[in-house]
This record gives structure tokens, C-alpha cells and sequence, in this order.
């Protein structure tokens, strides 16, 4: 027997709005799957890259750790010869190529160098007093002094830069270090003082006219003099008193041949030439540290600024500056 016309026209309104009903609720499950399947890889993500993070930083401060054993170990190389002294044909200024670490940073016992990610570490030691120091424009008293105002005009007229330029170096680092009065205002809180070349466009310097001067100039926290052994010649010029080009240039080819020893090997090539010991060395202090790590497609690299303190402190590398940053190749 047929049901009744009636019933089955109200029947189907029904099973349409149950159909529409399942379909919602597919349309919510499939929403709500997606969002967790998103924030599962999305954590993912960000633990892998938070490992990776940790496991650079550990890979770059074990390759500051070693750097400072190899200038600690030239500085007991030269007191055991009993001539110290730092040169470009020493171990420590040979850089390090870069090579694969991918060993090192596998995420378990299970994974190998094929498996694991691809990891390179490269790096170098470069002489921070291979370059002349705009810090010695500031004397022990706080005031300016005009033999290192003359060495850092010849700097600017070797780099073809405004004659102006030397003034306003000198006036912005005086401000930074020097005493109330000493170039007019009062010398600037040390927290704010700059650390960097850089930092001196804070106080007015076109970045640009720091940029031609980096090659030969530095910015260190102490005065230091310039190692006649590293140094180029546009550094030797600024050092040396009445020292042209030409003069520079028969040093570089002297210590190519065979390192200076003392500055008195350095004063019997100059003949005459006066050489102040606070102005000229063939002794560093200070070094720039610089590790390169590459991690698949990311790149962190860090620069460091240590001193290796003399036997009366403890014969110590300490680390005086770190900086750290981060790049990524996959990006255009």
C-alpha cells in the first residue's frame, strides 16, 4: 500500500536538512583537523628552528673557545723564544676554510652524515691593531692630541674625503671620552659612548665616509698602537711620523720576508725616522674573531673583539665584544 501523498512531500524537507546538517559538521571536523595538523607543523617548525638556534650558538661559542686557546698558546710560543711578537705568518692568522660539522650536530645516535642536516663552519683572526685606532685621538687627560689629529688627517686625504671630516672625528670621539671642555661640551655618559666605527654615525658622521675609512681605521675601547707587522701601509703612514707611501710599502715587503722582531728592526729600515713605542709595536692585543656557521639554508655569523691580557694579568683572552647575526640564503 502507497503511503499518502502528504507524508512523503513532508519527508523529503527532512532529509534535505539533515543532509545540509551532515554536511556542516564535515565542513567543522575537516576545519578543525586542518587547524591541528597546522599548529602540530607549525611546532614542529619552531622546535626544529629553536634547535637549530641552540645548536649554532653551542658550534660558534666552542669556536670562540678555541680561537682564544690558539692566541693563548702564541703568546706562550713567544715568551718560550723569548721574543714576543705577532705577524701574519703565525698559526693564528691562518683562516679556517670552511668545513662540514654535520656529524657533530646529528639529532640522535640513529641519524649519519648523510641523514643529518648540512652544517659548514668556517672563520678567521684578524689584528685589530693591524689598523689605526681612533681611539688614540683621546690622551690620558681627556684631551685631544693633535699628533694622532695629524695621523688621522693623512688617513682622510689618502681616502680622498672632506678635509672637515678630520675635525668632526675628532670632536665626536672627544665627546665621547674626553673631559668637560675638552671639545667644547661635556664628555658623553660611557654607556652611550660608542663601541664600534660604526656607532660614530650617532653622532653625526655620514655612514659612508666611515665605510672608505674601515679598511685602515678601528674604534677600540683603550688606546693601542699599530703592529708594524699586520698593518697596512696607509696604517703605517698614519703611525709613523713623515712615513710616505713609498716608505710604508719597503716595510710590508721587509716583513714578508722576515717578521719584525723589535721595533728597533722596524727604526733600522727608516734610518732617522722617530718611533714612539705608544704609536707603533710588533705586539697585538687585540684580535677580531670571526665564525661563519651554515646550517642547510640559514647562515649565523658571529664577530668578536678579545684582548689577550699580558703575564702581570694572568696571560688571559677575554672576550670584550660579541656580536651575532643571522641571514638566510633561501630568501632573494
Amino acid at each position: 500500500m502507497r503511503p499518502p501523498l502528504q507524508s512523503v512531500r513532508s519527508a523529503r524537507p527532512q532529509r534535505g536538512a539533515a543532509l545540509l546538517l551532515a554536511m556542516v559538521i564535515l565542513v567543522l571536523v575537516v576545519t578543525l583537523s586542518a587547524s591541528m595538523v597546522w599548529q602540530q607543523t607549525r611546532a614542529v617548525q619552531v622546535e626544529a628552528a629553536e634547535r637549530a638556534r641552540a645548536q649554532s650558538a653551542w658550534i660558534l661559542h666552542g669556536a670562540l673557545d678555541w680561537a682564544r686557546l690558539i692566541l693563548s698558546e702564541d703568546q706562550r710560543a713567544g715568551r718560550e723564544r723569548g721574543q714576543e711578537y705577532d705577524a701574519l705568518d703565525e698559526p693564528w692568522a691562518t683562516p679556517l676554510a670552511e668545513a662540514r660539522l654535520s656529524t657533530f650536530l646529528a639529532a640522535d645516535r640513529d641519524n649519519t652524515v648523510d641523514s643529518g642536516p648540512e652544517a659548514f663552519l668556517s672563520g678567521a683572526i684578524v689584528d685589530a691593531q693591524s689598523r689605526w685606532n681612533l681611539r688614540n685621538l683621546v690622551g690620558p687627560e681627556g684631551q685631544p692630541v693633535p699628533a694622532e689629529q695629524a695621523a688621522l688627517a693623512r688617513l682622510v686625504r689618502l681616502a680622498g674625503l672632506p678635509d672637515d671630516t678630520t675635525v668632526r672625528i675628532t670632536d665626536a670621539v672627544v665627546s665621547a671620552w674626553g673631559t668637560p671642555g675638552a671639545a667644547g661640551e661635556a664628555g658623553a655618559d660611557p654607556v652611550l659612548a660608542p663601541t664600534r666605527l660604526q656607532d660614530l654615525a650617532w653622532a653625526g658622521i655620514d655612514p659612508a665616509l666611515l665605510a672608505r675609512l674601515s679598511p685602515w681605521v678601528d674604534l677600540l675601547p683603550v688606546r693601542t698602537p699599530v703592529n708594524a707587522n699586520t698593518a697596512s701601509r696607509e696604517a703605517l703612514v698614519a703611525a709613523i711620523d713623515n712615513l710616505d707611501l713609498g716608505g710604508a710599502e719597503r716595510l710590508v715587503q721587509a716583513r714578508q720576508r722576515r717578521p719584525f722582531h723589535t721595533l728597533d728592526e722596524v727604526r733600522e729600515l727608516l734610518g732617522e725616522t722617530v718611533l714612539e713605542p705608544t704609536r707603533i709595536s710588533v705586539v697585538s692585543r687585540h684580535f677580531e674573531i670571526m665564525g661563519r656557521l651554515r646550517l642547510d639554508d640559514r647562515v649565523l655569523e658571529e664577530r668578536s673583539l678579545v684582548q689577550r691580557q699580558p703575564d702581570n694579568l694572568g696571560a688571559r683572552v677575554v672576550v670584550l665584544r660579541r656580536e651575532r647575526q643571522s641571514l638566510d640564503l633561501g630568501q632573494p
